[in-house]
């Protein structure tokens, strides 16, 4: 498989623990993993992870719903390191188009991940504002997505297409990870990376695993359950 799989979240401790696991080549982080994880210092966290993690890359968000503020916070979250990638939304709050910052940062040489992105023209735009040379990953939202019915590989699929023609250096990024089975869609759409939250990481080894024991098992814990629970049917 071909595909790079990063870890979604915030969790510090299980950030390292995956990193030191070697199993995930990179890592993603939002705000709303943030509040999830309880990170009270932004900077402070970035800061750590940062200085631990040096080798891998990993994207930290801008907060601020202002264009200009946004190039500030990134300028900031750029300095961390030279593995650090900044997420910028598509659009803040008010759906105004991010394409200036984008152009802006990525002329500087920041390297940025266009994120909350849902549709090929966003991608399009995205693309297109970025500098021709500097690293940059697309974030396209395939979880949510599918989230409302629709099936996400042909739009992913348009979306690498793009990429290929206007930005051949910036990598495709399957986001919003539902299931094991998307790093399977994520690599049947030619995306260059899957970022996948700790819940989906923990179940890589099942892959390959007999579905026959796999039935016996499951039926195995819904006895021990059941049994555990003391449920009688016949008195």
């Amino acid at each position: 498989m071909k595909i790079k799989i990063f870890a979604d979240g915030a969790n510090e401790e299980e950030m390292l623990k995956v990193y030191h696991q070697k199993i995930v080549t990179g890592f993603t982080t939002n705000p709303s993993l943030m509040k999830k994880a309880g990170v009270k210092d932004y900077k402070g966290f970035a800061k750590r992870i940062t200085s631990q993690i040096p080798d891998l890359p990993i994207s930290f968000e801008v907060f601020s719903d202002d264009l200009n503020v946004m190039i500030k916070e990134a300028r900031v979250i750029g300095s961390l390191g030279n593995n650090v990638y900044v997420k910028i939304p598509i659009t803040n709050t008010k759906g105004v188009s991010t394409a200036p910052v984008i152009h802006t940062l990525s002329s500087e040489g920041i390297k940025i991940n266009v994120t909350a992105v849902f549709t090929p023209e966003q991608t399009k735009t995205a693309l297109n504002a970025l500098s021709p040379d500097i690293s940059a990953i697309i974030s396209v939202f395939a979880g949510r997505i599918s989230d409302t019915g629709i099936n996400p590989v042909p739009i992913m699929k348009k979306c690498k297409e793009y990429c290929g023609t206007l930005r051949p250096h910036a990598e495709l990024l399957w986001a919003s990870c539902r299931e094991l089975y998307s790093i399977y869609e994520a690599e049947e759409s030619g995306c260059d990376i899957i970022t996948v939250p700790n819940a989906i990481l923990a179940k890589l080894p099942l892959i390959g695993k007999d579905l026959t024991q796999y039935s016996l098992e499951t039926v195995r814990g819904f006895f021990a359950d059941a049994s555990s629970l003391g449920f009688t049917i016949i008195s």
